[in-house]
């Protein structure tokens, strides 16, 4: 290094202050992709897996350091494997103009307006149903598991899959943007230990997509002709119609309770 790059550190200017705020946008905005699936948690491993290689570095660790240098030579093809979901959802995110934005929202709107109509008028009726709508973590792969389909969303329609002895009836929706693009769709079940026998296989099941990614997924009781959502890992249980919207409109609800102390690792 010679002495010029040497004073630039020392007296920063105005491009490094651009580049440092650049890169702190940048991760901030990965994180927030990350946030509430178990992405996070592998790349919480793979920061505790550098830091061991740094101080077996400095602590001439020979053989640690190989073992771990090896893993990171390699490790990267299998990173860009294992996150190519989120990395296409970053790219599209990239691709997103305020105005599309704006477009969206207004579709937003329009489509949970039309899942809460389904939802109400299943719940009244006693049909179990489970719906998963895709955020930025795409849902392609358990959308493989069921029937693919590629269908505006409404009320008509959802209420039309849910019933009973209908061959799509007993898996889930996905639900992408304003598409239904997959029904009868099998879901992860969760880990979790559920101290609550009210909740059944549907409840598990949207628990354990939202263990893996940040979808939303609303879940119809058919013992208890309720509606629940899971979101992030948590439950929200025993929702009204006006409850649902603010959950879809991304508000949580004031009065409505939540699986989390009846849900254990």
């Amino acid at each position: 290094m010679n002495e010029l790059e040497q004073l630039r550190l020392l007296h920063p200017g105005w491009r490094d202050v651009v580049e440092v705020i650049i890169v702190a946008f940048a991760l901030y905005r990965v994180l927030r992709l990350f946030r509430g699936t178990r992405t996070l948690q592998i790349v919480s491993g793979l920061g505790i897996l550098l830091v061991v290689y740094i101080a077996s570095w400095f602590l001439k660790l020979e053989m640690i350091s190989y073992l771990l240098g090896f893993v990171f030579q390699y490790g990267a093809i299998a990173m860009l494997v294992v996150f190519a979901p989120e990395l296409r959802a970053a790219l599209a995110h990239l691709g997103q103009a305020r105005f599309a934005r704006m477009f969206q929202q207004m579709q937003q709107r329009e489509v949970a307006e039309e899942i809460c109509e389904a939802v109400e008028r299943l719940s009244r009726s006693g049909i179990g149903a489970i719906v998963a709508i895709e955020h930025e973590v795409s849902l392609d792969g358990y959308a493989e598991s069921g029937s693919r389909m590629d269908a505006k969303v409404s009320a008509d329609l959802l209420t039309t899959i849910f019933t009973p002895y209908s061959p799509l009836h007993d898996g889930a929706v996905i639900i992408r943007g304003d598409t239904i693009i997959a029904a009868g769709c099998i879901l992860p079940l969760s880990q979790k230990t559920l101290t609550d026998r009210a909740l059944g296989t549907r409840h598990r099941a949207a628990l354990g997509l939202t263990d893996e990614t940040d979808a939303v997924v609303l879940v119809v009781s058919e013992e208890r002709s309720t509606v629940s959502i899971a979101e992030r890992g948590r439950l929200w249980r025993d929702l009204t119609p006006t409850q649902v919207r603010d959950v879809l409109a991304g508000r949580a609800p004031v009065r409505a309770s939540v699986e989390s102390a009846g849900v254990s690792s």
